[in-house]
């Protein structure tokens, strides 16, 4: 892409993941003109409703219309829970890239390996995002499978400002997936665990921030 620096939306549905992908953005692509939308009552809101219901796609639809009234080049989801709600809202802005939170790591993964392993600290987030693992499998032919646990006391410990407890409980989740031959992160804001998950497990780590970045970049540099 040439002429101006590219605009990015990143729609967020908690403020965790704010920090891990704007550090992502200035490492990675200090280019970029990466703008962030806050949106923090969709996650209370799923949980609550226990499914993706039409209202929640819609609200999903608004927001990624909203930001290319802004003047967004591409979209950023970070909020790795909705992925069907992200799929309607890509449709609606084809060809515009619109990434879901975990396709670019998850595509990264499957290059590196038959056994994937995925640390969460989010639970709403985990039947969403093997489904979209496995749909991303089949369609390249591989038969990779992915391997996940759960940390569910993690998140709320990051948001109490505790990242060496939230780390720390990472790192032990991710302990019985040292037979996978790559570990992936699922919430961006587990990003800051990564260097301690890989001394701990001796896998290479994949975060969503820094593999979403990273397919943006290649994906507008082609255009």
């Amino acid at each position: 892409m040439t002429g101006p620096a590219p605009r990015i939306a990143l729609i967020h549905a908690t403020p965790l993941a704010v920090e891990p992908v704007a550090e992502a953005f200035r490492r990675l692509w200090p280019e970029a003109e990466a703008y962030s939308l806050l949106e923090d009552s969709l996650a209370p809101d799923l949980a609550r409703a226990g499914r993706l219901d039409a209202a929640m796609v819609e609200r999903f639809r608004r927001l990624a219309a909203y930001t290319v009234d802004c003047g967004a080049d591409a979209i950023l989801f970070t909020c790795s829970a909705f992925g069907p709600a992200i799929e309607a809202a890509a449709r609606d802005q084809a060809p515009r890239p619109v990434l879901k939170p975990n396709e670019a790591m998850f595509a990264e993964a499957l290059g590196l390996g038959g056994r994937i392993g995925m640390v969460a600290t989010f639970q709403p987030s985990v039947p969403s995002m093997q489904a979209e693992f496995s749909a991303m499998a089949a369609a390249a032919g591989s038969a990779a499978r992915l391997e996940t646990v759960c940390t569910p006391e993690a998140m709320p410990a990051l948001a109490a400002g505790d990242t060496a407890t939230h780390d720390r409980l990472v790192v032990e989740a991710a302990a019985g997936l040292a037979g996978c031959d790559v570990v992936v992160l699922a919430q961006f804001s587990m990003a800051g665990a990564r260097a301690a998950v890989a001394a701990a497990t001796g896998k290479p780590v994949l975060t969503s921030p820094d593999s979403a970045v990273t397919l943006l970049r290649s994906r507008l540099a082609a255009d």
